[in-house]
């Protein structure tokens, strides 16, 4: 991030934004797409993170432009989340992680994303998988969809909020980490006043919301307060207007990370 700048761009290839391009909803149009992104910003912007849900849906054949994408956007020097948000117990947990975290995996990613309502420990076998392969986890905690309030704020049986024991897991899992630890938080960069939740986690924090869901780079401060530096804002559909021109895309690039890095205070 301080080499590129602050931002994650996600690479949402729905059927609306395909069409949007001139795409058709195929194999081949969600190949263009992938490929334009990729080729637009993943030598110069620090994350980016496919939805693996818009390529699953296209069976093997949209898998394997998946792991194609995720491939050359590493080989380009970016960092890529994998935005899948698996949660299960036991050896299907452990399945899951191996196949986007093993370093030999075809969709090996530098982070998965995951949820944790199956509680925190479900997610204890990802958690050592990411660190036998120097990976990391996004942990679903305070997300930017208005139905997660009901159970991320609802209160457990320690008095905590479930999401802010989320929060102490990650806390603990980075403890004596630096810069950061590897195990991060999603949290919605639409949410406004998160105050009465303790945000530093020792990890970085992947806020989605920004550009179509409402949110801006200014908001910034006010939500993530003395943690605004450890935030990793993701822009999507904001971004990915501007396709299917290449200049376009990576002009918009720039200008989110400008804004993102002016409102954190990052040189």
């Amino acid at each position: 991030m301080d080499r590129r700048g602050p931002l994650c761009v996600g690479i949402d290839p729905h059927a609306s934004l395909l069409a949007d391009w001139g795409l058709d909803d195929t194999v081949e149009g969600l190949e263009r797409f992938s490929r334009t992104v990729v080729e637009a910003v993943a030598d110069r912007v620090a994350v980016l993170k496919p939805q693996s849900a818009f390529f699953e849906r296209f069976g093997a054949r949209g898998v394997a432009v998946l792991e194609r994408t995720v491939r050359e956007a590493r080989e380009a020097g970016a960092l890529v989340v994998m935005d899948a948000k698996r949660g299960d117990i036991g050896s299907t947990m452990a399945a899951y992680a191996e196949a986007f975290l093993h370093r030999d995996a075809p969709l090996r990613s530098d982070a998965l994303t995951v949820s944790p309502y199956l509680g925190y420990g479900s997610l204890r076998s990802a958690v050592e998988t990411a660190r036998e392969h120097g990976a990391g986890l996004f942990v679903l905690a305070l997300t930017s969809n208005p139905e997660g309030a009901e159970v991320q704020h609802a209160t457990g049986p320690d008095g905590r909020a479930v999401g802010a024991a989320v929060l102490a897991h990650l806390a603990a899992e980075n403890a004596g980490e630096r810069p950061l630890g590897s195990f991060g938080a999603v949290v919605g960069a639409t949410l406004g006043d998160l105050s009465r939740y303790d945000l530093d986690v020792n990890g970085p924090l992947l806020a989605p919301g920004i550009g179509a869901q409402g949110a801006t780079p200014a908001d910034l401060p006010r939500v993530f307060g003395a943690q605004i530096r450890q935030v990793v804002p993701n822009v999507s559909r904001g971004l990915l207007r501007h396709g299917p021109d290449v200049g376009a895309l990576r002009g918009a690039a720039t200008r989110f990370a400008k804004e993102i890095a002016a409102a954190v205070a990052r040189p």
